[in-house]
């Protein structure tokens, strides 16, 4: 069977308050049409996907970079089941057609698996969910057998409809040859005057076509995004789906409901995240790390028994060994630190490649931009470095070497030496006011 997935994306998301087309809006650093995008590529056979862009379209396009993506123009933004015309041209009669939408992005390659192989062939499948609180979705109308026999969309819905539970997501597989007899029949008779996909069920109900329903019970998957807030529910709902299957590869977490992962985490065994986290970019955590509250992680590796934190901020291009302890609110950029190195609080460490057995003392920072050009630091095995020191880069502090607390070092250092650069003499002022007193 091969799957021909449209994905409706047109609409302007006037409830967002925003000057972003709604689709752009993120969940997890990743736009809502990127969630739908990746579990369409994700089936197990389909044509590339026709994504239907009407509303600042060309923002649109240019989000997403993807050759393979059919991109299907929708001029007038009149309703889901006028996007769906829009496909028509490039829906062959005898595909599979899933109907995805571009603001419902937490719909899962094993939902739209299992709606796809369970709809009978010249069947139409749809998902459907009951909500205890339905407010704003189509509900589905049943017969006294329980056979579906069409759905009515909340505005036009009677009292006693609206009391209905369950609710129409509007996700649906159905045969090409089927949209191809009922899409030309839609009619804008309804009180927005715009021309809905949800009649595509009552054309099936008066053609004896089968229509299978497919019950979702994580109700997260069919949500939509329309409201800032509501975009705010599904990034925590996000969120936890994602520390839940950490959790299922052994990670533990303090707190699950207070993690943040906007890439993608590669974890070791015996990994601990505290709370506050937030993990961007491609990141890997060895076995027996333990990362501390309130640290960014971005586009870096961590060695084994290492140490993060809290309030660390580890930047793209950065490695670190095992046994590699950062203390609180340290800052690490397009780095190597090698085994068994201690940062201290405080610190900044750029540009550098680091080596084993190092201490850094609080305070310490790399001097690595000098206005026009960044360079590299080089800190040799078993350097001790004091409190305060400023590193002017480029510059290479020996294997060894000892730097004493508050020194400026603008000059390679010496192997074994100890290095100073300011004065011991102490003096003191009697009398001396500060300016003002």
């Amino acid at each position: 069977m091969t799957i021909q997935t449209v994905i409706l994306a047109a609409g302007c998301g006037r409830r967002m308050h925003t000057d972003l087309p709604k689709v752009l809006h993120k969940i997890g650093g990743k736009t809502l049409l990127s969630h739908v995008l990746e579990s369409a590529f994700s089936l197990s056979s389909h044509h590339a996907p026709i994504v239907i862009y009407g509303h600042q379209g060309e923002l649109v396009k240019s989000a997403i970079h993807d050759d393979r993506i059919k991109w299907v123009e929708q001029k007038e933004q009149r309703g889901t089941g006028h996007a769906l015309q829009q496909a028509l041209p490039f829906i062959n009669q005898d595909d599979h057609v899933l109907i995805l939408y571009g603001d419902v992005p937490l719909i899962s390659t094993h939902t739209l698996e299992h709606l796809v192989h369970q709809t009978p062939k010249n069947a139409l499948g749809m998902l459907t969910a009951n909500l205890a609180e339905p407010t704003g979705y189509g509900r589905i109308k049943r017969d006294y057998d329980q056979a579906i026999v069409g759905i009515v969309e909340e505005r036009d819905a009677t009292i006693e409809e609206k009391r209905i539970t369950e609710i129409n997501p509007g996700i649906y597989v159905v045969s090409g040859a089927h949209l191809h007899a009922w899409l030309p029949q839609l009619t804008d008779h309804n009180q927005q005057k715009e021309f809905y996909l949800t009649d595509i069920i009552s054309y099936a109900v008066a053609s004896n076509i089968p229509i299978h329903a497919v019950n979702v019970m994580k109700h997260e998957e069919i949500m939509g995004v329309n409201d800032l807030s509501q975009l705010a529910k599904l990034e925590r709902a996000f969120q936890y789906m994602q520390a839940e299957k950490l959790m299922h590869q052994g990670v533990t977490f303090i707190d699950p409901h207070r993690f943040d992962l906007r890439g993608e985490l590669i974890v070791g065994k015996n990994v601990t995240i505290d709370v506050n986290v937030v993990i961007e970019g491609k990141v890997t955590l060895g076995d027996h790390c333990y990362i501390k509250p309130n640290t960014v992680i971005e586009g870096a590796t961590i060695g084994a028994h290492s140490t993060i934190g809290p309030f660390a901020r580890i930047r793209p291009h950065t490695t670190l060994a095992e046994h590699v302890h950062l203390g609180n609110f340290v800052e690490v950029k397009n780095s190597q630190i090698e085994s068994h190195t201690k940062v201290n609080h405080l610190s900044y460490i750029g540009d550098s490649d680091v080596g084993h057995r190092v201490i850094v003392g609080a305070g310490t920072i790399t001097c690595n931009y000098d206005g026009a050009n960044k360079h590299r630091t080089t800190i040799g095995d078993d350097a001790f470095i004091g409190s305060d020191t400023q590193l002017v880069a480029p510059v290479t502090v020996a294997a060894g070497s000892t730097i004493a607390a508050g020194s400026t070092v603008v000059k390679n250092t010496e192997a074994h030496a100890l290095t100073l650069t300011h004065t011991l003499n102490q003096r003191i002022k009697q009398g001396w006011k500060r300016p003002g007193e």
